[in-house]
């Protein structure tokens, strides 16, 4: 995951050109900030195809000549890039494409999120039963102790595995949900549609922890690579708990999206 990156510069430096004259718009108002149109340029020829992910975008010193301003403003839009996970920069190598990272910052489905991103969701279902004596995750879904639930675990994946998921849902609640074809659709549609379930919102619990074991088998990841878990309960519209759920991520392409207000 990267680290935040503060630039200190003048105002006109980003603002302006080499001079910090500010750009103006035919409304007489202040333009659009010079390393904004550098990144919008440079997010014009990923999304035209021009620049795919592991490709090479231009250096510091080349945008600094093509747009003509310092290389602090340039470095400025490389490094508000790297931090949205859309180029990555290498020691020594330059600066590529990055492959589509997925954003949590909002509550949908994994098959949802893969679309947000213009990827194509799949999934590996690895088990879909009936499972009880799972004390600790009947109390997150607020089910007694010897409650029986429906344990669906899936391997996500586009191009690579992405995420491995565990869910579990109150099995009276939804019956023969286990039956559903869920390597192939939407958790989430499927209880919406079939269930008549409204999902409204979740509370979750994130932490880095290394990939063992299965996780690093499921992932085609080396054992002890760094990986994201996150665990949710997800609510319906009664806010009663629907879902409990354990992902694994890859951190290399995954961010977490947090805003905080005072």
């Amino acid at each position: 995951m990267h680290h935040p990156r503060y630039v200190l510069t003048s105002f006109g430096e980003f603002w302006g050109d080499r001079q910090g004259q500010v750009g103006m718009g035919a409304n007489g108002r202040a333009g659009t900030p010079v390393y904004q149109r550098i990144q919008k340029s440079i997010r014009s020829q990923i999304e035209g195809g021009e620049l795919k992910p592991g490709d090479t975008v231009a250096s510091e010193r080349e945008l600094a000549k093509i747009h003509g301003v310092s290389l602090m403003t340039a470095r400025h839009a490389l490094g508000s890039l790297e931090q949205e996970g859309i180029v990555e920069r290498r020691r020594g190598a330059g600066t590529f494409v990055a492959p589509p990272r997925i954003h949590f910052n909002k509550l949908m489905s994994y098959t949802e999120q893969m679309a947000s991103r213009g990827l194509a969701a799949a999934s590996k279902l690895i088990a879909a039963k009936i499972v009880e004596q799972e004390e600790e995750i009947a109390a997150r879904l607020g089910l007694s102790a010897g409650s029986k639930m429906i344990k669906i675990e899936r391997v996500r994946h586009a191009d690579e595995p992405f995420a491995l998921e565990t869910c579990y849902l109150p099995a009276e609640k939804f019956p023969g949900l286990e039956r559903e074809p869920l390597g192939r659709g939407s958790l989430f549609a499927t209880l919406e549609d079939d269930y008549d379930i409204r999902l409204t919102y979740a509370d979750e619990q994130v932490d880095a922890t290394a990939a063992e074991g299965k996780v690093a088998q499921a992932l085609h990841l080396p054992q002890g690579a760094p990986v994201m878990r996150i665990r949710q309960v997800i609510y319906g519209s009664n806010a009663k708990p629907v879902i409990y759920v354990i992902g694994f991520y890859r951190a290399e392409r995954h961010s977490l999206f947090i805003r905080r207000f005072r």
